[in-house]
């Protein structure tokens, strides 16, 4: 059990702040350019990528778990995030195809780590668990909807960005 005091993360708590309002304004626009949707979400997969390598070697420095899935998760999203940033045809293209595997690779990821939060919190560990299987069914109907998924891409990344700007918030503290 770790017993160490946590501080404050400001950087958790600006990557949330910025992943809420994104998600809100998308679930309330949802006319609002794909373009724009698909260079925020660039960005911030690069900063979840980057902040999920900080966390990783962290948590290896204060625990000795190595938790490579995070380090896989953490190279994943830098690298999903790139090709996003620098082929956006492509991207707007690959767009529903790209958000579902994102949504299941990381709901999956999420959920093998999440056991570490059991024996600190478990109302956390719950909550971890309950928005990673949402995104994990969200993921999958839209890997098998693909047409129905760009027509409501808005919606579902705005619920992605909602769900996770509250899990870095909640995190942060």
């Amino acid at each position: 059990m770790l017993t160490s005091k946590k501080r404050f993360n400001l950087v958790h708590f600006i990557l949330g702040l910025v992943l809420f309002v994104t998600g809100v304004v998308s679930i309330f626009n949802p006319l609002s350019s794909l373009v724009a949707i698909v260079v925020v979400f660039a960005i911030s997969a690069i900063f979840e990528g980057i902040i999920q390598l900080v966390f990783r070697s962290r948590l290896h420095e204060y625990t000795g778990y190595k938790a490579n899935s995070v380090l896989v998760l953490g190279i994943l999203d830098i690298l999903i995030g790139l090709f996003l940033l620098f082929n956006m045809t492509v991207g707007l293209l690959a767009l529903p195809y790209i958000f579902s595997v994102w949504f299941i690779i990381d709901s999956i990821g999420e959920l093998i780590v999440s056991d570490i939060f059991k024996s600190i919190n478990t109302g956390y560990y719950w909550f971890k668990i309950i928005l990673n299987i949402l995104g994990l069914v969200l993921g999958i109907m839209m890997l098998f909807n693909p047409i129905v998924s760009a027509l409501t891409l808005s919606l579902l990344v705005g619920f992605y960005f909602l769900s996770s700007g509250i899990d870095f918030i909640v995190t942060s503290f």
